[in-house]
């Protein structure tokens, strides 16, 4: 294990979208037990004390690529696409046209049942998005274009969030 090394790196896997997740879990376990403080107690606070950074290390690397948006997100900044979503929210019209026709739809939403459809059309969004991602990414090698889908799956996130709270609202 080397500090320089990406996430992908790390967990032995490859730089890719497409991952796992039982593969991605079992290797988590397999570093967490290898780097674990404990193992280390014979040698000293120092060398302790480098465990506990390298099991901080292994959590956040599992956390970013364990979690497909979070994946995308670190595999466009590996291919020199930042997202930058705080002072890039530039979106196609046909998807700022979705996100109205949505919030028209929550605002009308009074019952379980519509929300229950709106939460559906929601996730089938993220579905899309995410299999796009997975194309831009795996086969087109296209992170311009993949960090455009990020964000757009950043307020996708952001409005399933809206929908949940609308439930709890309604007492589901």
């Amino acid at each position: 294990m080397h500090l320089q090394s990406d996430d992908f790196e790390l967990f032995g896997v490859p730089r890719r979208f497409a991952q796992e997740r039982s593969a991605l879990d079992t290797r988590w376990k397999e570093l967490q037990r290898e780097a674990h403080p404990d193992r280390f107690a014979a040698q000293g606070t120092a060398a302790q004390r480098i465990a506990m950074q390298w099991s901080v290390r292994i959590n956040e690397a599992y956390q970013r690529i364990k979690d497909p948006q979070r994946r995308a997100a670190y595999l466009c900044e590996l291919g020199g696409a930042p997202i930058r979503a705080e002072d890039n929210t530039a979106m196609p019209a046909e998807f700022l046209m979705q996100q109205m026709e949505w919030r028209e739809a929550l605002d009308e939403a009074h019952s379980p049942e519509a929300l229950d459809a709106l939460q559906t059309q929601v996730h089938q969004a993220r579905q899309e998005a995410l299999a796009r991602c997975e194309a831009l990414i795996d086969v087109e090698n296209d992170f311009a274009s993949a960090a455009k889908q990020v964000r757009a799956l950043m307020f996708i996130a952001r409005f399933a969030h809206d929908i949940d709270q609308r439930q709890d609202q309604l007492g589901q």
